[in-house]
């Protein structure tokens, strides 16, 4: 045989290996993100009584918040909206794999959230090169947080999960990215307001034993801008503990939906000692809400 003809041949069994890998990992891939919804679903169902909550929001409930958050409340929602109980995301966007260089990557993701119980499930597929998808989830399930990656939905790259910091900084995203099913925000479900200044306010919500605070800041259009923590954990330091960062998201591209105005485009960013650094941009797809009955 040639060279090119044993080239030939090589070549081919790669692409086989190949989109063997892609079948099998991507069929382990599912089975596990839907084992973790279960679990999702099911805390969500057993904290259906963590608030006596109205199923309709009620505008009289703004009554003494800051005027900033009664603005945004206002504009966002209308009197008599159903509560939101759950949400289906739908994303495509750009992740940045690198700390400190870039190396951006495509993604897509589905996003399922509950509010209940505060909870999230996120799975993505990141085109790591072409042909080599890197499969992640991302998640909040009662009271624990996991990030986990695998190559071809196989080869584990990442595996974190547990209490503690890790459960602090993904209950913190489900937080900062509440803009996206908004009556998650009113103080009917639990998360108290005070003003900081004309435009921003601190929120507190508690899903014991974690109690977080962040930062809400609004545009001139009494929209969310952006929402900041002092400190999330980034990763494990050169010193083997967590690294703890500020960090800030970007809300913006506000539409209508379900009689609602919902921002599309999400980035986040860690802000480091030389500046702020986006690593996520992200873009809703799809959005469909599951109300209160």
């Amino acid at each position: 045989m040639t060279v090119l003809m044993w080239l030939g041949i090589a070549l081919g069994v790669v692409v086989v290996v190949a989109i063997g890998l892609r079948v099998v990992g991507t069929a382990r891939w599912a089975a596990l993100v839907r084992t973790h919804t279960s679990l999702l679903e099911s805390g969500n169902v057993g904290a259906q009584g963590r608030f006596p909550a109205p199923v309709r929001y009620d505008a009289h409930e703004l009554e003494g918040l800051p005027a900033s958050v009664q603005r945004y409340f206002r504009t966002v929602l209308t009197d008599g909206q159903p509560i939101i109980a759950g949400a289906a995301i739908e994303m495509t966007g750009t992740i940045n794999m690198s700390a400190t260089a870039e190396q951006w990557k495509p993604f897509t993701s589905r996003q399922r959230v509950v509010t209940r119980r505060p909870g999230f499930l996120w799975d993505a597929q990141v085109d790591m090169l072409p042909g080599v998808p890197a499969h992640v989830e991302d998640s909040y399930i009662a009271g624990n947080g996991s990030l986990y990656a695998k190559l071809f939905g196989l080869f584990t790259v990442a595996n974190l999960h547990g209490e503690g910091e890790i459960a602090r900084g993904e209950f913190m995203r489900h937080f900062a990215e509440s803009p996206w099913y908004p009556t998650a925000l009113l103080p009917s479900q639990g998360v108290r307001w005070e003003a900081v200044d004309d435009a921003s306010a601190s929120a507190t919500i508690v899903d014991s034993p974690i109690t977080l605070t962040l930062l809400f800041r609004f545009n001139n259009a009494g929209l969310i801008a952006s929402v900041r923590s002092e400190a999330r954990g980034a990763g494990v330091g050169k010193d083997g503990n967590m690294l703890m960062l500020p960090w800030d998201c970007g809300l913006s591209d506000y539409r209508p939906q379900d009689g609602m105005l919902i921002p599309m485009t999400g980035e986040a960013a860690w802000v480091r000692s030389e500046g702020r650094k986006a690593y996520f941009v992200g873009h809703v797809q799809k959005l469909r809400y599951a109300f209160l009955p």
